[in-house]
């Protein structure tokens, strides 16, 4: 049976910094990020396809934090990973991602 997930403030949030980061640096996130980042902001519903590619996202990107170029969490030199991260809904997006993503497999 399918879902609907409804993303939160907060993600949206870290979304909004996200494109505005990459506004001001021209770099982090794709266009697929972008979308996702519009999605977000623009309140869902998301489906169980996005909560899976959200999941999957998280899972694969954990690593970009130990990147060298530019800082992690930097508002004035931030990384393209980062900046692809928030994008995605930050932190509170991996973990609203993870509790969502617990909830298909029942």
């Amino acid at each position: 049976m399918a879902h609907e997930h409804k993303p939160t403030q907060k993600m949206a949030a870290q979304a909004k910094k996200g494109l505005a980061l990459r506004e001001e640096f021209n770099r982090g996130g794709t266009e697929v990020g972008v979308k996702r980042a519009r999605q977000i902001i623009d309140g869902g519903p998301m489906s169980d396809a996005d909560v899976k590619a959200m999941h999957s996202y998280f899972a694969r990107h954990e690593v970009d934090k130990q990147g060298k170029a530019h800082d992690w969490g930097d508002d004035k030199d931030p990384s393209a990973g980062y900046i692809a991260w928030l994008l995605w809904g930050g932190h509170d997006g991996r973990d609203w991602a993870d509790r969502q993503h617990a909830k298909l497999d029942d």
